[in-house]
C-alpha cells in the first residue's frame, strides 16, 4: 500500500492541496515500511494531481486543506482522502496507521467561491483566512 502526504520543505503536511509542489510517498509491504520518497508534482494542479497519484498506485492521501473538485477527482481514482491534517508528515502517517486520523472524505477548503472560506485544518493554506 502507498500513502501520499502533501509535503513542504520543513517536513510538514502542506496545507493547500492544489498548490502542493511535493508529496512524500510511504510504501508499505507485508512487513511494514518498505520505502519513502519525496516526489515533485511537476506543476500539475488540483484535479490533475489525482491522476498523478493514481499512476503512482497511491491508495491514501493525507493533506491539509482540499476542495470538493479535488476530492471528487481523487475519489474517482479510488484514493481515500484524509483531509484537515497538520503537523509533521511522518507523524501523520503513523497516526493514520494507528487509526487516529479521521477519514471522512469531506472537503474543507472552498477557495473558488467569493469570500474564501476554510474549515477543519486549512489554516495557513494559500489565501485562507
Amino acid at each position: 500500500m502507498k500513502i501520499a502526504v502533501t509535503y513542504d520543505e520543513e517536513g510538514q503536511v502542506f496545507q493547500h492541496f492544489g498548490h502542493t509542489e511535493k508529496f512524500k510517498i510511504f510504501e508499505f509491504g507485508e512487513n511494514g515500511l518498505v520505502n519513502t520518497m519525496v516526489v515533485d508534482t511537476n506543476g500539475t494542479g488540483h484535479e490533475a494531481i489525482a491522476g498523478f497519484l493514481a499512476k503512482g498506485n497511491v491508495k491514501v492521501l493525507i493533506c491539509g486543506g482540499i476542495g470538493e473538485g479535488a476530492m471528487m477527482a481523487l475519489s474517482e481514482e479510488g484514493i481515500l482522502v484524509v483531509p484537515g491534517v497538520s503537523g509533521d508528515a511522518d507523524r501523520a502517517v503513523a497516526d493514520f496507521l494507528k487509526g487516529i486520523l479521521e477519514t471522512d472524505n469531506t472537503p474543507n477548503c472552498d477557495h473558488h467561491g467569493e469570500g474564501h472560506a476554510c474549515g477543519g485544518g486549512c489554516g495557513g493554506c494559500h489565501g485562507c483566512h
